[in-house]
């Protein structure tokens, strides 16, 4: 809630710019043409998700299963030298974080060549997500929210526990909406206007009701990356590093404990879907079609293309989000079980992570390959940027790797299901008919992503 009124309030100040799109993040080039038929290629995803349900079901040892998510291996101890490599890395987060301010006002206008439009979209948005579900979560060291928040006096209020995780999930979803409908990638004044507003709400709401709370409960990047760290092979047990089955965290019954959580989980589903979507031929012309019979010609084109972004951001996740627990009904029903829907749908909420992984994998690959010289070039000169920064061009193989980093997200998906299922219910054929649902949910998410991805790129319509 906190950061749906500090992005509207952001609105406030670059009304001018409002109608300019997301370039970097959201621009797309052409894809090659399928060389089989599309239903085929979507039937086959659909397919192999439906196919490794159907293998996995025939897993039913529950000592086998147990072994495969509680095998781990201790890394080397680090206590000698974790103190101060934590002070250093916050450290540079505080110092990055003020020089992305800074550059932003003061700095080249070129967005390759920009230091926040580099650090905030090829770093915080592409980078380090697929660093922390493919090794581990290092956001707890490098935010520097948190950072400051620390060594200044905090806790004057308690948080209040009924708001749960609420206020990161629409502080997530105004951030997506933010990133489509303003220029925060294309004009570094906009990002560093919105960087400070963001640290404004975070870090008052962080001394209000205390760091701790703060960041594991109100802000959408901490607990973002807090659920993407769930996915990787590296976990923190008891002070100590442990290298882990990947997949495995997403076992554990404490990742979700609120229908909030839930809704998170969703959310990031949803929003690489719907910033897939609006990338592709097809989403460019709904998008055209619903702003021309928009019920608002009293306005601009403009804000009529506003209003249908923002509808059809905010529809598409009610229906994933309605799609979820509808799922989670027909599994009670269906096996006639004391386990209630609420604990249902939350213990087969964490699996889809890295259905989440697999999307972000997909649709952000490209980009950090893309623009990693440009990032290192500016994080090793941010005074200093190249008038012609290096962008390398993405080989069109990795169109494969996108297919594959989807449908490796919904098998591992299927297997922590599985593995889900028999923790909850005893019998074991309980266990395997309660996933059902919850996989024909994952087909349809499957194909939906082959879909998208299996469509010519488009720039998003009236975001110049």
């Amino acid at each position: 809630m906190v950061q749906s009124l500090a992005w509207l309030v952001a609105s406030v100040f670059v009304v001018d710019t409002v109608a300019a799109a997301n370039g970097l993040t959201l621009s797309k080039g052409p894809r090659d043409t399928l060389a089989i038929p599309r239903w085929l290629y979507l039937t086959t995803g659909g397919a192999t998700i439906g196919a490794s349900a159907l293998l996995a079901s025939f897993v039913t040892d529950r000592t086998f299963v147990r072994d495969v998510h509680s095998w781990s291996r201790a890394l080397p101890t680090v206590e000698q030298w974790w103190e101060p490599m934590t002070w250093l890395t916050r450290g540079l987060g505080v110092g990055a974080l003020a020089l992305a301010v800074y550059l932003g006002f003061t700095g080249p206008e070129l967005p390759t060549a920009s230091f926040p439009i580099l650090l905030a979209f090829t770093g915080l948005r592409a980078g380090l997500p697929i660093a922390t579900y493919l090794v581990g979560n290092a956001w707890p060291l490098l935010n520097p929210w948190r950072t400051i928040a620390t060594v200044l006096p905090a806790g004057f209020r308690e948080y209040p526990r009924w708001l749960h995780r609420w206020p990161a999930v629409a502080g997530l979803l105004a951030l997506v909406w933010a990133e489509v409908i303003f220029p925060v990638s294309t004009v570094p004044s906009t990002l560093a206007t919105g960087i400070v507003l963001y640290s404004t709400m975070t870090i008052a709401g962080a001394l209000l009701f205390g760091p701790a709370s703060w960041f594991d409960n109100a802000d959408p990047l901490s607990v973002l990356f807090g659920l993407y760290g769930a996915v990787a092979p590296i976990q923190r047990h008891n002070g100590t590093l442990r290298v882990t089955p990947p997949g495995s965290g997403l076992r554990n019954s404490d990742v979700v404990s609120d229908t909030s959580d839930v809704a998170f989980i969703v959310a990031l589903i949803w929003e690489l879907t719907y910033s897939g979507f609006i990338t592709t031929s097809a989403g460019a012309t709904a998008i055209e079609s619903l702003v021309g019979i928009a019920p608002f010609e009293v306005v601009n084109v403009e804000t009529r293309a506003i209003a249908v972004y923002t509808l059809l951001f905010l529809c598409g996740y009610a229906v994933f989000l309605c799609a979820y627990w509808y799922a989670g009904r027909v599994s009670r029903r269906s096996t006639d079980t004391y386990v209630t829907v609420r604990t249902i749908g939350f213990r087969f909420a964490p699996p889809l992570l890295a259905i989440a992984a697999g999307y972000h994998l997909a649709h952000y690959a490209g980009l950090f390959v893309s623009l990693s010289p440009a990032l290192a070039t500016a994080l090793a000169a941010p005074l200093s940027p190249p008038a012609n920064p290096s962008v390398l061009s993405v080989p069109s193989w990795f169109e494969g790797l996108s297919i594959a980093a989807v449908l490796v997200g919904h098998l591992l998906s299927i297997w922590v299901t599985h593995a889900v299922a028999y923790d909850v219910f005893s019998s074991r054929l309980v266990a395997i008919r309660s996933q059902y649902p919850f996989v024909a949910v994952m087909i349809g998410y499957t194909m939906i992503s082959l879909w998208i991805l299996s469509l010519p790129g488009a720039t998003p319509p009236y975001l110049p």
